[in-house]
């Protein structure tokens, strides 16, 4: 899973990017509001650390702003904004969780693992869909009770399949996610990585929409 980082203190950047590393996720790290790209999406992220005060600009702007375009990617607030209106504000701007510095890192992690974990739908840290198990945070998966042996990028796709549980995800936003900020994988590699993975898990599990994306059959 990739997470996009907003934050201006360069000793908590660093940090959080060992921290989340750790974990297992790949980050992409920002420290100014001008070094998003102009054409960011950030429904390409998995998740994303929000500062709110940034040295050129308002975090909470660029929220509110992702919300009015429809983007629902799940943005957890870090800042030392503390007071009752500050978190109801960030809140109602459209955040999934607020965070106040300084805060401890396993606390954190563990609120983005909930906030990850709601958006897919699981009650648990054990995904279940079906015959399939999925296990984020040991990168591990198995189908019908056996572990299957899949590289990095293959387990990397057959968590981003399961987040929409049997929605359609649109092969440049899958080829986006697959990869850090800016950096899609070439569709011809993408459909590389769903040929192995298909192969590993059966290739009726993944469904294809010709032109448009992909699925997993989650029942």
């Amino acid at each position: 899973m990739h997470i996009l980082l907003i934050e201006d203190d360069l000793d908590l950047g660093r940090a959080l990017q060992v921290a989340l590393r750790s974990e297992g996720y790949s980050s992409t790290w920002l420290r100014r509001m001008s070094d998003l790209p102009p054409r960011l999406d950030p429904s390409g992220q998995d998740a994303v650390l929000l500062d709110l005060t940034m040295p050129d600009g308002d975090g909470r702007q660029l929220l509110t702003r992702w919300r009015r375009q429809g983007n629902a990617v799940p943005v957890i607030v870090i800042t030392a904004r503390a007071s009752l209106e500050d978190r109801l504000a960030g809140f109602d701007g459209g955040a999934d969780d607020y965070v106040v510095k300084p805060f401890e890192m396993p606390e954190l992690i563990a609120r983005l693992r909930s906030v990850l974990r709601r958006c897919a739908q699981q009650a648990s840290d054990l995904w279940t869909l079906g015959e399939l198990t999925i296990e984020p945070r040991r990168q591990r998966a198995m189908l019908g009770g056996s572990e299957l042996s899949l590289s990095p990028r293959e387990f990397q796709l057959l968590l981003e399949l399961a987040r929409e549980r049997g929605g359609v995800v649109a092969k440049h936003l899958l080829a986006q996610r697959m990869a850090p900020l800016g950096e899609p994988l070439e569709l011809g590699t993408l459909e590389v990585h769903l040929a192995n993975l298909r192969r590993k898990i059966g290739t009726a599990r993944i469904g294809t929409m010709r032109g448009v994306g992909y699925w997993l059959e989650c029942a």
